[in-house]
């Protein structure tokens, strides 16, 4: 695995914060396996960044486990592409600390996800709430990455991530590659099934308005029949059908019809007939995916195989890292 090489590597992480959506999965871990054919890639789970919030430890546990087979089972190949666990890799802890001795106070307190968090977590603002933007820039400067592929409401933490980068860089001479934000414009924003103007979450308190990729088939179909549309009974996309623009967004990502195919396809037909059809391609699509997850989840010894391989790769990578910044900083080695 020529992982070493840093030339066009991509960095990505994901939390083992519960099971993710068809939102993430459009949006992002499709994007990931896609990506491993065209760049050098390094994937994380980043369990660090989860204890932000209060976890149960054996739920914690599983969590991690079930997350590293799904992405598995959506095509993450560890003989191409590591896929790390963050806790196993101590440089990151290492760096964050490093970084923190570089990064303002006023840039921390003006990133958008601590003020959000702080308002939803009002009983528990950490430390760490506050300063797990440092540990992301760690996370991704350790690899040197060029690239990263975040939503548009990430972007903010891979500017943060130059600019502390660059201070350093200023200081100590180059020593950090300035990583540019991946945005993929595809199938990287699905709303909910029940208030289309906001993004598809699995912390919705309605269950309604996301779709879980281990959801049965069953279940899918009926999320998708209580879908919010509206009263026109049209299938078209223009402003104001939010409900229908947002069904017609993830039909295109999946079945790859453009928009004006999806007009031409429903033309004359209700929104059960869409609905339904809607439904039905994700369910294969996500079929599969279910499949290859119930095969992994019982073979543990072959998840552990591959995330300690992956961490050994990324380990050396880190160190590498790691003690060319404690050189530069003046500690002694």
């Amino acid at each position: 695995m020529s992982i070493i090489n840093c030339e066009n590597r991509m960095f990505s992480a994901v939390q083992p914060s519960g099971m993710p959506t068809l939102g993430n999965y459009l949006g992002a871990i499709r994007n990931w396996v896609k990506s491993q054919e065209k760049f050098n890639c390094i994937f994380m789970l980043a369990d660090l960044h989860t204890i932000t919030v209060r976890q149960n430890p054996e739920e914690f546990r599983k969590n991690i486990i079930e997350a590293y087979a799904l992405f598995l089972a959506c095509g993450i190949n560890t003989s191409k592409t590591p896929f790390f666990i963050q806790s196993h890799v101590s440089a990151h802890s290492e760096l964050a600390w490093i970084l923190d001795c570089y990064t303002q106070f006023g840039e921390l307190s003006r990133m958008t996800q601590f003020k959000d968090k702080s308002k939803k977590y009002a009983n528990d603002v950490n430390a760490g709430l506050f300063c797990y933007p440092v540990l992301m820039a760690g996370d991704i400067l350790l690899y040197k990455s060029k690239y990263v592929p975040v939503g548009a409401d990430q972007k903010q933490h891979v500017e943060l991530t130059r600019d502390v980068a660059q201070r350093f860089n200023n200081i100590y001479g180059d020593t950090f590659i300035l990583p540019e934000p991946f945005i993929p414009e595809v199938g990287a924003r699905v709303m909910s099934l029940q208030e289309p103007t906001k993004k598809m979450s699995k912390s919705d308190a309605n269950a309604n308005g996301y779709i879980a990729i281990l959801d049965s088939p069953d279940i899918i179909m009926k999320k998708f029949k209580r879908a919010v549309t509206d009263s026109e009974a049209k299938v078209e996309y223009k402003e104001g059908k939010d409900g229908v623009n947002n069904l017609m967004g993830i039909y295109s990502a999946i079945t790859g019809k453009s928009l004006e195919e999806i007009e031409s396809e429903f033309d004359g037909k209700g929104y059960g007939v869409f609905k339904t059809k809607v439904a039905e391609v994700v369910i294969e699509e996500l079929r599969p995916i279910q499949e290859k997850f119930k095969d992994y989840i019982n073979n543990i010894d072959y998840i552990k195989e591959c995330y300690k391989k992956s961490d050994d790769i990324a380990r050396e990578i880190a160190d590498e890292t790691v003690k060319e910044v404690k050189q530069k900083v003046g500690f002694v080695l």
